[in-house]
């Protein structure tokens, strides 16, 4: 214990803090982010207000948030009280995006994950197939499971539930959970506490999509902010300023509430990696006849050929197209 408590800050660390000015060396969970401040459990149950020193960069990786929500840390406090975080553990995953104004770096959403559940609606406002689509890269390629929630249920006219059923057949068809919930009717909760037990779990969605307000419904007492739609757009409006986590249940459970998203940027993807994250892009190339076929316009294309057969949709083609499109111009594209 006396190393743990008097040792200083090891050399990868981005700043040097002398013996004489720090008291404790703490491990903990980033359990919130409020921009320049991060809040930080650590293991002996304190909520610990760090700030990170300098210019403190993951090697590696280009982030406007070099620290995350889930980001397992090390961090010191000096003799005034003041605590910095010098040291983030190896994550096992993470949700990364382009951040929307700067093409070349990126904006950590979340990490160290069990799971994501994507909040969708197809109406007020209506989520994208796109912006459906590039989560579910994103999460592929770290090996992240995904449930989508199909939210707002109650106030769907008979067409919209027509395309919500068919957005469901899709999904599930190619083997993504999907599940009907409604935070003001409750319908769906009790299916959704079931799979938060004892997981680390990230929440995500467009702006307006009823993220909050789920929250709310499940974990009485989180007191998320909620917000209005906007009228003229039909768009949310942002009441979620800075991600936080939220203690689920004592078995290590946590829901992860993040700022409602506009466009999925997809980041840190290899173009020709892209097919390999829509798994049934992936399973039908085995068949094309060269191995670097690209699927656009190759001949002997087996991905072309199951789209034309309905064997793929038209809608995660066209999603897979523009990622493509994405690595080609090198730049940001809104998920519309």
């Amino acid at each position: 214990m006396k190393n743990e408590e008097f040792a200083a800050p090891d050399e990868e660390s981005s700043f040097f803090i002398p013996h004489s000015s720090f008291k404790k060396l703490m491990t903990g969970l980033v359990i919130k982010n409020t921009g320049s401040w991060y809040i930080v459990r650590t293991d002996d149950g304190r909520d610990v207000e760090c700030k990170v020193k300098g210019n403190f960069r993951l090697k590696g990786i280009r982030s406007t948030n070099p620290v995350a929500v889930g980001d397992r840390v090390r961090i010191v406090e000096n003799r005034e009280g003041t605590a910095f975080i010098t040291e983030i553990k190896d994550r096992k995953n993470y949700i990364i995006r382009r951040a929307s104004n700067l093409s070349k770096q990126s904006h950590i959403i979340a990490a160290n994950l069990d799971q994501c559940m994507l909040v969708v609606t197809v109406n007020h406002p209506e989520t994208s197939t796109t912006f459906i689509d590039r989560f579910l890269a994103t999460a592929e390629a770290y090996r992240i499971p995904v449930l989508l929630l199909f939210n707002k249920t109650d106030l769907y006219d008979e067409d919209d539930r027509r395309y919500l059923d068919g957005l469901i057949h899709l999904y599930t068809t190619i083997g993504y959970p999907c599940l009907k919930v409604s935070a003001t009717q409750g319908q769906g909760l009790d299916e959704v506490k079931a799979k938060l037990r004892g997981r680390i779990t990230l929440f995500s969605g467009h702006s307006g999509v009823g993220k909050s307000t789920l929250i709310n419904a499940i974990l009485p007492g989180t007191k998320a902010r909620t917000g209005e739609i906007s009228q003229a757009h039909d768009k949310g409006m942002h009441t979620t300023t800075f991600s936080e986590m939220y203690p689920v249940d004592d078995a290590g459970g946590y829901l992860i509430d993040t700022p409602g998203i506009k466009g999925f940027g997809t980041f840190d993807m290899e173009r020709e990696e892209i097919g390999h994250y829509f798994p049934e892009i992936f399973e039908a190339s085995a068949d094309c006849r060269y191995g670097n076929c690209t699927h656009r316009h190759e001949p002997g294309c087996a991905v072309l050929k199951a789209v034309e057969e309905n064997r793929i949709s038209q809608s995660r083609y066209a999603s897979y197209l523009s990622m493509l499109e994405d690595k080609e111009e090198s730049k940001y594209r809104e998920a519309y």
